[in-house]
């Protein structure tokens, strides 16, 4: 879901790629909830870290506690930051319940991504690129 809103809001700013620890598949709740926003991540699809390694980036972003323990390190990587962001996909109960908690993950992850948008957008620093890994 950060991975769509940074590309989605700030594209011309950052290059921005997302992967997992585990690859599995973009949720539909995921989806729908960001369809809410209007971003399309139906295209999308799940990518292992492995894909990256080896790759530069400027920022790592972990954005669920799984990810952060189990996160192979990327040399040369200039910053890392972590968001402690309740994992969604864990959620149970009927669809409502489901997506209320994709909407919250989503609402977090929109406020953090604002955030971080606007301090990595000052016009003294250079734009990054983004890597943000999930579970």
């Amino acid at each position: 879901m950060a991975e769509g809103m940074l590309r989605a809001w700030n594209g011309d700013d950052f290059e921005a790629f997302s992967a997992g620890t585990e690859v599995s598949k973009v949720r539909p709740e995921a989806i729908q909830v960001m369809a809410e926003l209007g971003i399309d991540i139906s295209a999308h699809r799940s990518k292992s870290v492995d894909e990256y390694l080896g790759q530069k980036f400027d920022w790592v972003i972990t954005v669920c506690d799984q990810a952060r323990e189990y996160c192979p390190v990327f040399p040369g990587v200039q910053h890392t930051s972590h968001w402690s962001v309740e994992d969604p996909s864990e959620a149970v109960g009927v669809e409502h319940q489901r997506l209320e908690a994709f909407r919250r993950a989503r609402d977090d992850l929109r406020n953090r991504v604002h955030a971080f948008a606007l301090a990595a957008t000052r016009p003294d620093l250079p734009a990054p690129e983004v890597s943000l890994v999930n579970e």
